[in-house]
């Protein structure tokens, strides 16, 4: 099928209605819930992955296997959908802009050139006077010496492109240690040799997360926040709504929802921040996608972030996303299922879904690995800290 300048022009303005093809890049876990959400409100699902056995694949009507920079079979997934949008930041520029060519791209490349670089990312924040950490942007060892000797501290250096839950991450100056030429050139080949952010680390007493959805239109809903809690720089268990002030509460989504409009923010956008000990509100990540810290707003509200995604992507109005109970989630890492030994063994479900108000959901990886996200619990609860204590006692009963 051949789309024309009007064509598009026409899919730009209007709403697209059920029946139509939704196009994902990406068909990991965010991907598969994504486009389940689309299949219960009757979109046919086409996903472009680079694995022809990913997640999404189980319950897509088509997927291209192709690399994120293959700008040939991103016109190709954008040529047969009526819009496409992303699970995951990595797809290329080039891709994502020949994609825009056949359909509406939501959200945007001119967004994703800014996220998916954490120094544009942090520069963007400064630029428009976004509230941030002290960090340098690092291009070389020896700016990374000279930003550790300015940033005064213990520092998290952080690969600008790529690497999540803790990859392309080192650490220095923690506990005490000494940061001398050994040091500085294990991080610079800890995140790959390559330009990075150096942050300094922060005293922290809670980091909280908050999702913003924006239609074409303008119309904006933005969630309550979620609190997170990491282990290993990956997300272990997360809460919503999170134990804060109301104060703290509106001051957070105010920050989310000025960050989508100064953006133009077409579909969703997780803003990760931190609480410090001495009252600080900061700006942590961008992610603009769906996010693990929400899917618990698949109970917690009336509506969760995967069909909210669905509805931007189609210029639809967006779901109500008042608190209909407290959630909590707490992830299940490929550790779950394997024995000290490494060897694989099947996981107590049985045991888990016995703890009142829990549910499993698994995303169908063929194969567990150490840190790999395979699936998560969820659990509700009459308050925020009765779901986290069903959600961690239905983890430990595996």
């Amino acid at each position: 099928m051949n789309t024309t300048p009007a064509d598009l022009m026409e899919k730009l303005r209007g709403p697209v209605l059920p029946g139509a093809t939704i196009g994902i890049f990406g068909g990991g876990q965010l991907g598969r819930m994504m486009g389940i959400a689309a299949r219960s409100m009757g979109y046919k699902v086409h996903v472009l992955d680079p694995d022809p056995a990913c997640p999404a694949g189980y319950i897509a009507d088509k997927v291209i296997e192709a690399s994120w920079n293959d700008r040939w079979a991103a016109a190709n997934l954008a040529r047969e959908s009526s819009t496409v949008t992303l699970e995951i930041e990595q797809v290329s520029i080039t891709s994502l802009d020949e994609a825009s060519r056949w359909a509406p791209m939501r959200p945007g490349a001119a967004m994703l050139a800014v996220i998916q670089d954490r120094v544009e990312q942090k520069d963007w924040l400064h630029k428009h006077g976004f509230p941030i950490g002290p960090y340098r942007s690092v291009r070389s060892p020896e700016q990374l010496a000279e930003a550790v000797k300015v940033l005064d501290g213990p520092v998290f250096v952080k690969s600008a492109r790529g690497g999540y839950d803790g990859r392309g991450q080192a650490k220095l100056g923690f506990g005490g240690a000494v940061v001398d030429d050994a040091a500085l050139r294990q991080a610079w080949q800890d995140v790959g040799a390559t330009d990075c952010v150096a942050e300094r680390a922060l005293e922290l007493a809670k980091e909280i997360s908050v999702m913003v959805a924006r239609a074409p239109n303008g119309e904006v809903k933005v969630y309550p926040p979620a609190e997170n809690f990491h282990e290993n720089q990956i997300l272990s268990w997360s809460v919503i709504p999170a134990n804060i002030s109301d104060e703290l509460m509106e001051k957070a989504q105010a920050v989310a929802s000025e960050i989508a409009d100064t953006f133009g923010l077409e579909g969703l956008l997780a803003v990760e921040m931190f609480l410090t000990t001495d009252g600080q509100l900061l700006v942590n990540e961008l992610a603009p996608r769906p996010h693990n810290s929400y899917h618990g707003s698949e109970r917690a509200c009336t509506t969760g972030q995967f069909e909210q995604a669905i509805r931007t992507a189609c210029n639809l109005p967006l779901g109500d996303v008042s608190l209909v109970q407290p959630t909590a989630i707490a992830n299940l890492l490929g550790d779950v299922w394997l024995d000290d030994e490494g060897k694989e063994k099947q996981p107590a479900f049985d045991k888990a879904l016995a703890v009142p108000g829990v549910r499993l959901t698994l995303y169908e990886k063929l194969k567990p690995r150490k840190g790999r996200k395979m699936g998560h619990l969820s659990a509700v609860g009459a308050t925020a800290d009765e779901a986290r204590e069903r959600v961690l006692a239905a983890k430990a009963a595996l």
